[in-house]
């Protein structure tokens, strides 16, 4: 997975360096006119995926570290709550607001809205000590434990919210691609972003009382390169690839404030998204 980041990295500066050495005519003559000055605006689906991670649990009494647990999204089916406003955090969401600062050039705020989903029922590695007066009391030094929900359970379902900004690039390649198509534009975006993690985390811990707030986490870091597609100047739909690292020190578990949990994973993400460019003055 960092190998995957690495490489998406170095293709998004590598595409961008290679693109400056095209002369512009062939970027940015097309149907839909010139960019700069453009606001852009989009909603869409996602799906996530996740490498394992290392997540630490620290209360009062108790101090363990779960190794290597693996998790996954949790994509709903489709249905009429994709599209009702107030049922659109039902699934795993992507909305983003962006302005051309220059010709091919955006800088935007968007929300990921992914789901993190913990697998119950796996067997992982336990370091530490857990002193609650339960069955799960004792010290643990790499000892195996079968993460039951008796004993865990542990989901950013509401969501796994990465709130970023991104500056990426923005190329029109219908004549590198030789498809000159009235009303229709072929476009290559790459970028870069960072923000933060504002996750509702929905945990039950050695059968303690769950906090369910949303919380800043930590923080994320992402690129991305996508297509899209504008149809009759103001009007596309795009598809993108993004792969990140999520930090998250400071999640919230239970209603006391000292219990706490820790983790950092790398993510894998792909996005379908429709929206809209347009002009603010004419």
């Amino acid at each position: 997975m960092k190998n995957l980041i690495l490489t998406v990295l170095f293709l998004s500066s590598t595409l961008g360096f290679s693109q400056e050495a095209v002369k512009s005519q062939d970027l940015n003559y097309n149907d839909a006119g010139p960019n700069k000055g453009k606001v852009f605006v989009y909603w869409g689906w996602n799906r996530g995926h996740y490498s394992t991670s290392d997540i630490r649990f620290k209360g009062s009494d108790y101090d363990f570290t779960l190794n290597n647990v693996k998790a996954d999204d949790k994509p709903k089916p489709f249905g009429i709550y994709y599209l009702k406003p107030n049922e659109l955090t039902i699934p795993q969401t992507n909305f983003r607001v962006g302005y051309f600062f220059k010709e091919n050039y955006t800088i935007s705020l968007g929300l990921d809205h992914m789901k993190y989903v913990m697998r119950n029922d796996q067997t992982v590695k336990i370091d530490g000590t857990i002193n609650t007066g339960g069955e799960f009391d004792g010290t643990y030094n790499n000892d195996d434990i079968v993460l039951t929900e008796d004993f865990l359970t542990f989901e950013h379902t509401d969501g796994l919210n990465y709130i970023n900004a991104e500056v990426s690039r923005f190329d029109n390649l219908d004549n590198w691609l030789k498809f000159p198509v009235k009303n229709i534009d072929i476009n290559l975006t790459e970028g870069v972003g960072v923000g933060v993690l504002y996750p509702k985390t929905n945990t039950t811990l050695l059968g303690k009382e769950r906090y369910d707030e949303f919380h800043v986490s930590g923080y994320g870091i992402s690129a991305h390169v996508g297509l899209n597609i504008t149809f009759f100047k103001y009007f596309f739909i795009q598809s993108n690839f993004k792969v990140g690292y999520i930090n998250m020190q400071d999640i919230r578990t239970t209603n006391d404030k000292v219990d706490s949990a820790s983790q950092h994973f790398t993510f894998i993400e792909n996005m379908y998204v429709f929206g809209a460019k347009f002009n603010l003055t004419k």
